[in-house]
């Protein structure tokens, strides 16, 4: 489960990452929390997520052509620097009170430009940290590092907030991306993996376009995470509403949705670094699964009901996450990798500055429960969908049994009579 830690420099890496991560989380929920102390309205906090993604809904695609051609790691030292700043600057402003709602605004626009080029650029770089064997077992557990740092930083969040106020949370936010720039400058550039960068030419980026639209197993799993990003994963709207207008609970509250989620998204991450494969129908059952259970907590009568589906929610959700993440980094060529992987982030990230004020906007106008139950009737609308058009397209067909007293769902290849009978 934890075999590439053994690799030097992507164990300084993990390291780094644990540390910024919950700088990350924290800044996250103070985020929420301004904007909703300042506004009263989910639809701002809908307008602040959106804007944080919108920069790779945008320019995401020319992110990745960057990537392609720039040392990720000096691309790193530069993105994180420029993340840990905005933290700073938006700590600056709380802390003397003149913060306003564009303040907030602005900072999330701006770490957005960041994120265009740091994520696949930190996406690609784990393949040359560790090599192609360890690949999906790194990435598994950077996922895992993630949401090891939610179950830290909402809580510590939820304390600083109630305790001494929203800024010092984005100070620390802030301060934290100290430890990953120097998990990047301790690293020892010969013992990276070599990746021929792609040189700089005309066409990158329709190339990396014709590249994906050439590959079916890309096209489908980037169409799937993108229905689930943009419908389901709207969480700073929903829960930060669901805490202060459903329940009537306040910032620790809120935190503590966020940090059950964090439990469920660990198993998940954990689970799928154990399971070493990522399948087509892993990925559709836990987007189904995944909605369904939001349907199920939107209709949820009382607190520790809603709050402990957060767990499963959070399980399912990061199975979809890393499942998609490392069958397209594994299915992609390594010189192709970073324009990929900007696809598929600007798919799954830039999915916000779409659904979530639409979220916001029907969390306004027919409350909380109905934006959260619309969210996952989407996403598990679109995986059954997406599963019947592959079964079809693969002439497959759905088959249900028992297996050791389980049961057992598995598209299969339809016999020869059904298809004489199709025919026909």
């Amino acid at each position: 489960m934890f075999s590439s830690l053994t690799v030097r420099n992507y164990r300084l890496f993990f390291v780094g990452q644990v540390v910024s991560n919950i700088g990350t989380w924290m800044q996250r929920i103070a985020q929420d929390w301004l904007v909703l102390s300042l506004t009263g309205s989910a639809t701002a906090v809908g307008v602040t997520t959106a804007l944080q993604f919108l920069p790779m809904l945008l320019f995401g695609l020319y992110g990745g052509v960057l990537v392609d051609r720039l040392p990720k790691r000096r691309a790193l030292l530069f993105t994180q620097s420029a993340m840990g700043a905005t933290g700073v600057a938006l700590a600056a402003l709380t802390l003397t009170g003149h913060v306003q709602v564009w303040h907030v605004y602005l900072a999330a626009f701006a770490v957005g430009l960041a994120t265009v080029v740091d994520n696949p650029a930190r996406q690609s770089f784990v393949s040359e940290m560790v090599g192609p064997d360890q690949l999906q077992n790194a990435v598994s557990l950077n996922s895992a590092n993630f949401q090891s740092a939610r179950l830290v930083g909402p809580a510590v969040a939820g304390v600083m907030i109630t305790g001494v106020g929203t800024g010092w949370a984005f100070l620390a936010n802030g301060l934290s991306f100290v430890a990953p720039l120097i998990g990047l400058m301790m690293m020892r550039a010969r013992e990276l993996y070599v990746v021929e960068r792609a040189p700089r030419a005309k066409g990158q980026l329709r190339e990396g376009l014709h590249y994906v639209a050439g590959r079916p197993e890309l096209i489908w799993t980037i169409v799937l995470a993108g229905f689930v990003s943009t419908f389901g994963f709207n969480f700073p709207v929903f829960l930060s509403a669901f805490a202060d207008d459903v329940f009537h609970a306040g910032a620790g509250s809120y935190s503590l949705f966020n940090t059950l989620m964090a439990v469920g998204s660990l198993a998940g991450a954990l689970l799928a670094a154990r399971r070493g494969t990522a399948r087509m129908r892993v990925l559709l059952a836990g987007a189904v699964a995944f909605g369904t259970l939001e349907i199920v907590a939107a209709i949820a009568p009382s607190l520790w009901l809603f709050a402990l589906l957060m767990v499963p929610i959070g399980m399912f959700g990061m199975t979809v996450n890393v499942t998609a993440n490392s069958s397209i980094q594994m299915s992609t060529d390594p010189a192709m990798r970073g324009r990929v992987m900007a696809l598929y982030m600007m798919v799954f990230m830039g999915g916000s500055p779409v659904g979530a004020p639409i979220a916001g906007w029907i969390t306004d106008a027919y409350g909380v429960r109905a934006g959260l139950a619309s969210g996952g009737a989407i996403a598990a609308a679109a995986a059954v969908t997406i599963g019947l058009v592959l079964a079809r397209v693969g002439n497959l067909r759905l088959s249900v049994g028992w297996n050791h007293g389980h049961p057992h769902v598995r598209f299969v290849p339809r016999e020869a009579r059904e298809q004489l009978a199709a025919a026909a």
